[in-house]
């Protein structure tokens, strides 16, 4: 084997001159600049003693810079880590110890991991250290498609964050699945304002552009005022659903601003259906969403030409195959996938592995969907959230329905808490609509006609806000820890 497959597959084939990546501020990167710093900053990560297999760990802010190392990395035959930039030391500690890696990369703002990685001994480089280098280029190391490209470290929601292995092929067959399921052309230009620590901003996002040849507008973060400078020019657009709803509240964002936009995507945690009818109504545009996770990529999306249904995540992509093992009588299973696209497994933790992988190799991802008549799926919620109540199987998704349609509700979350008699008792943590007051037994009132009692909340708990990791899903962990003994 010669070739670098992931370099071969996103690096190879566009023109020099064609365009790659912009920013608000005037920078500008071509494909062929991209390809030369791809390899003298691939140069510069040997320089250092970086050998094929290694692991580099970078905790940096987002900036092109953090791009061009991903790929220098790969190209290089490393395995590229990127780090949360909200990690603690004693985080980083842990990924230092876990991950033995090679190399960590700091930028300006994430130094406080300095002394912890200088204690491990563990050699330490900037970005421009390695990106501003007149080093000769360094061809493509050659890789196999089942070589490791990546590990991304789960939020740790339940313990200790896991190294979730994506192979060059993981990567691959899902860049080129989205590609096609999109009609992702090279004359496309995606707003960038995803972080690029996770799945969505590094991999979906970039290694769509990359296999396309397509280009985009690549902005540090999510601001309002940064997404309507950057909507003249753009075609489409990926993001969170709270990206969404902030657009909504905002009056530039409105059909004739966006009457040249191609696709709006969304990801990374559920998006209201009353989400979707509002920015369809308010823009002309209906709200692709998607559905995947860090140890699988995207598994299912929602048709770019066809039905774009509410309240689903759509259909399995080309290549991937999905299934539910145990439904119930309502048809709700629990959702498990193979193809390409899934991981071998945790980095170092053979018995997590084990106990994600069904006996016939099928991976399990710990959430719960039901299919409807068309074949689209839904996620009613997570497995481990799935509330047990006196012997019956009570399903958030549901509750939370209920209660975001009720006057006065934003949003809300419900959970499960120890109850003596029952085992878990179900509660439900709300955010009221601005100007909207707390009146727990209207709600329940309100509920009770259309909710069986053994699934009407015990506890209603009024929040400002729900508690929510960097990529918008609500930390439901958090509020089991917070509310439990108030039912």
């Amino acid at each position: 084997m010669t070739m670098n497959p992931l370099h071969h597959a996103l690096l190879s084939a566009q023109p020099d001159e064609a365009p790659f990546l912009s920013t608000l501020d005037g920078e500008t990167i071509s494909y062929g600049a991209l390809r030369a710093k791809v390899a003298r900053t691939a140069a510069a990560l040997a320089a250092q003693g970086v050998k094929p297999g290694d692991r580099v760990l970078c905790q940096i802010a987002k900036a092109p810079e953090g791009l061009i190392l991903y790929l220098a990395t790969v190209f290089a035959g490393g395995v590229f880590v990127p780090l949360n930039t909200g990690y603690t030391p004693a985080e980083i500690d842990y990924f230092l110890d876990d991950a033995a890696p090679a190399l960590l990369i700091l930028d300006a703002s994430t130094q406080a991991a300095r002394g912890v990685a200088q204690a491990r001994n563990v050699p330490l480089a900037s970005p421009s250290d390695l990106t501003e280098t007149s080093l000769a280029p360094l061809p493509p190391c050659p890789r196999k498609p089942d070589d490791l490209a990546a590990i991304l470290y789960t939020s740790g929601t339940t313990g200790r964050s896991k190294g979730a292995m994506l192979t060059h092929e993981n990567l691959i067959s899902n860049a080129r699945a989205l590609q096609a399921e999109w009609h992702y052309q090279p004359s496309d230009t995606l707003i960038h304002a995803l972080p690029i620590f996770h799945t969505h901003g590094l991999f979906v996002a970039t290694n769509i552009t990359l296999a396309a040849g397509a280009d985009m507008i690549f902005l540090p973060a999510f601001d309002l005022g940064d997404i309507a400078a950057a909507l003249p020019r753009a075609t489409t657009m990926m993001g969170v659903p709270t990206f969404y709803t902030r657009m909504l509240g905002d009056d530039r964002f409105e059909r004739a601003a966006m009457a040249h936009m191609r696709l709006v995507i969304s990801g990374s945690a559920p998006l209201l259906a009353e989400t979707h009818a509002a920015f369809q109504a308010r823009t002309g545009h209906a709200i692709l969403e998607r559905y995947g996770m860090t140890e699988t990529n995207m598994i299912t999306s929602n048709p770019y030409a066809g039905a774009r249904k509410a309240g689903t995540v759509g259909k399995p992509l080309a290549g991937v195959s999905l299934r539910l093992a145990r439904p119930d009588d309502q048809g709700i299973g629990a959702i498990e996938v193979t193809g390409p696209n899934v991981t071998p497994g945790y980095w170092r933790n053979p018995e997590k592995t084990a106990e994600t992988f069904a006996p016939d190799g099928w991976f399990i991802t710990g959430d719960l969907g039901q299919i409807d008549a068309d074949g689209y799926l839904s996620i009613v919620g997570r497995e481990k959230d799935l509330v047990i109540s006196g012997g019956f199987n009570i399903y958030p998704k549901e509750i939370e329905t209920l209660i975001d349609a009720l006057p006065g509700v934003l949003e809300s979350a419900v959970f499960g808490i120890p109850h003596p008699d029952l085992g878990e008792a179900v509660a439900a943590a709300i955010v009221l609509r601005p100007g909207a007051t707390a009146d727990a037994e209207a709600i329940l009132a309100a509920l009770a006609p259309n909710l069986a009692r053994f699934k009407t909340p015990r506890s209603l708990h009024f929040l400002p806000e729900l508690p929510r990791n960097t990529m918008g899903k609500v930390q439901k962990n958090e509020l089991r820890r917070n509310f439990t003994g108030a039912s």
